[in-house]
């Protein structure tokens, strides 16, 4: 007989400060004491929004008016599998309370993983929201471009870019392309000054990707993975996908995100139509990890991409408004 799996829906509140909202499970409760994100079971015939906006009203006391679906995720504890929708919350009316007994404690997020006593289930979406919004993709594509690359990333990086992947395939040959090493070892500088992270395509040497904060694997790469390559602690790994299959795969090397497209038609292929906001929402909510939105991409569809579940959005050139 298959496992049942217990559908609950959680709320990850934000404020603009940067701090999350977490709540100690009371003692008539399994793992009392221990620190959770709110929420509950959707009852039959309730959508995630629905027992979100419920759960939140009957738990905390607020009227939820901003929120958005975000990464579902299985998780198995020692009694129960649990499939958790976990959602988005940036505005409602009201303020928390603990009606139903629990403490509640609002926790920068750069510091919510070193809570004592977290539920296991915690673990995984208070990491993932220390991933920014926005995940920029390099486009110098030759030294002579190099110099144009850089004064855009430094209003980039002015205006809150926080991820780069260092991509650049298209470098060219010969004498100019023993410059690449130093293309890169200065954007990295660029990025590490001002406080972002740069990941490696795997179209690059390995060695880079220790240089810099992680690998980004082509979905031909990852597929010659089976388990989550090694790189030092902190590390990131991002994998690109265009299926289902590719995003399981995914999943599969522990990667802490994905990219998923192209979901609308680019410059670069203007006559694919891309897989559209539709599929990009029902892939997504089969993921369990967060996902990028590739193709056609700009600060112009950040909301969008946030309200079919993306946790934010993949590009080469527009990553500011």
């Amino acid at each position: 007989m298959p496992e049942k799996i217990i559908d609950v829906a959680v709320g990850v509140l934000l404020r603009p400060d940067g701090t999350v909202l977490l709540g100690n499970r009371p003692a008539d409760k399994p793992w009392p004491g221990w620190w959770e994100l709110p929420g509950g079971k959707l009852e039959p015939g309730e959508s995630v929004m629905q027992a979100l906006a419920r759960e939140l009203l009957e738990e905390l006391g607020i009227q939820i008016h901003t929120a958005t679906p975000w990464v579902t995720y299985v998780h198995a504890y020692p009694t129960t599998t649990v499939r958790l929708a976990f959602c988005r919350v940036t505005g409602w009316d009201g303020e928390p309370q603990g009606l139903e007994g629990q403490l509640l404690r609002w926790v920068p997020l750069t510091q919510a993983l070193d809570v004592p006593k977290l539920l296991p289930a915690t673990y995984p979406p208070l990491r993932w929201m220390n991933l920014p919004e926005v995940y920029a993709i390099s486009s110098a594509g030759s030294p002579q471009g190099l110099a144009a690359f850089q004064q855009r990333l430094a209003q980039g990086l002015k205006e809150g870019v926080k991820l780069l992947q260092w991509r650049e395939p298209g470098w060219p040959d010969g004498p100019a392309s023993t410059s690449l090493k130093t293309a890169f070892d200065a954007v990295l500088a660029q990025c590490h000054a001002a406080g972002a992270r740069v990941v490696v395509n795997s179209v690059h040497p390995s060695a880079w990707c220790a240089q810099g904060d992680g690998m980004h694997l082509r979905a031909a790469d990852a597929k010659g993975f089976s388990v989550r390559p090694e790189l030092p602690a902190g590390h990131l790994v991002g994998v690109s996908t265009h299926d289902l299959s590719e995003l399981q795969h995914a999943r599969k090397l522990e990667a802490d995100f994905a990219v998923l497209g192209p979901v609308l038609p680019t410059a670069s292929h203007p006559d694919h139509p891309g897989i559209g906001w539709e599929e990009f929402a029902r892939l997504n909510q089969q993921a369990g990890l967060p996902v990028y939105a590739l193709g056609g991409q700009s600060a112009e569809t950040l909301a969008q991409a946030k309200s079919v579940g993306g946790h934010g959005f993949a590009g080469l050139r527009r990553w500011i408004t």
